[in-house]
């Protein structure tokens, strides 16, 4: 790990491996109990929005990314352009603490699901055993990096996305097809915050996207594979936990496998899913450090924020603090909103490299 211009010859990912990683992102608990919130709006409503808020919320992500694959930079260093070296480390330390915090967050849910499932299968509790093996293998998982993410990813992903379809059988099994789509919901949800609802999922990782698109072949390749990865697999989560809490009020469909015998299954998809999406947050928040202090080796950097987030899973109730996280991340939005403006409409995806990197 570094924030070093990646030059042409070191670019290791296809678009295919964009889809992989983006997707891997989108599978997600957190994504289905999102999902589940947009209920109150009915199938044909809920579904709607969903499609429309993760095209508008896409567009941004997969463009933050091309920022990346133009120049082989990094999301923090690419905010230089726009706001020069020290509106960049302003940038770092917002990004550093959200995804610290997120660390934390997705680790704690991922916990208290593997618990839940053990307890249900072999009345078995111990949930501080699970922060540590999500935190520790999120924390490998960030470490290895490109060369092996492609391989990691396709093998973690494609099994994820085999038993999310067994996992989407299991939430609507018992619902006929005439009977899903004419669910109705209580109309508490206005249809614009619905939206927002959704279009905040794929913009919370607009500053990261350029982390990792920085290693793209072919800029028109990553950006479609990052647009339909996210797409895909996020509106999927979306709809799943839509339909269960029609169904059956609850937008987890995780204690329905486990009540199928299918606990085991459960336990891999609260597992993995929160591998491929959790190491994103480390690695990320070990490369906006490595703006603010480059000398640092990035694989002690990703090793101290891997086992950071872990401890603050074990000690500090973060989930309680989501609603900040979330603050912080809304000013992003503007942020990036000004570097995509000035990129693509003032410079026209023009920039003097040397200049960005040396501030």
């Amino acid at each position: 790990m570094s924030i070093e211009v990646i030059p042409p010859e070191r670019r290791n990912l296809y678009g295919w491996d964009f889809f992989l990683l983006w997707m891997g992102a989108a599978i997600a608990i957190s994504e289905i109990w999102a999902g589940g919130m947009l209920a109150p709006l009915g199938f044909w409503k809920g579904l709607w929005v969903i499609l429309v808020g993760h095209l508008i919320g896409n567009l941004p992500l997969a463009l933050g990314g091309v920022l990346g694959s133009d120049w082989g930079i990094p999301s923090m260093v690419s905010t230089r352009i726009a706001f020069g070296a020290k509106g960049s480390y302003f940038a770092s330390v917002l990004n550093i603490v959200q995804l610290l915090g997120w660390t934390a967050v997705m680790v704690i849910i991922c916990a208290r699901s593997s618990d839940l499932i053990m307890q249900s299968l072999f009345q078995y509790q111990n949930p501080r055993l699970w922060i540590l093996v999500a935190g520790l293998v999120s924390t490998f998982w960030a470490l290895v990096e490109t060369g092996w993410w492609k391989w990691m990813q396709r093998v973690a992903v494609g099994a994820l996305a085999v038993l999310s379809v067994l996992m989407t059988y299991v939430a609507l099994r018992n619902v006929s097809w005439g009977v899903l789509i004419n669910l109705q919901g209580d109309r508490t949800l206005p249809l614009g915050m619905g939206l927002d609802l959704v279009i905040a999922m794929p913009i919370s990782w607009l500053p990261l996207a350029a982390d990792y698109a920085r290693f793209a072949r072919n800029t028109g390749k990553a950006f479609w594979g990052t647009f339909l990865g996210y797409f895909v697999a996020s509106s999927w989560m979306y709809t799943v936990g839509l339909l269960s809490t029609l169904v059956t009020q609850n937008p987890d469909p995780l204690p329905g496998m486990v009540a199928m015998g299918l606990g085991v299954v459960a336990l891999f998809v609260v597992l993995f899913s929160t591998f491929t999406t959790t190491f994103l947050d480390i690695y990320s928040a070990g490369v906006s450090f490595l703006n603010l202090f480059p000398r640092w080796r990035g694989k002690w950097v990703t090793i101290l924020f891997g086992l950071s987030g872990t401890l603050l899973a074990l000690v500090f109730p973060m989930e309680r603090y989501e609603a900040f996280l979330l603050f912080i991340g809304a000013i992003f939005v503007p942020l990036f909103g000004v570097v995509l403006f000035d990129y693509f409409l003032l410079r026209r995806r023009h920039i003097d490299l040397t200049e960005v990197i040396e501030g």
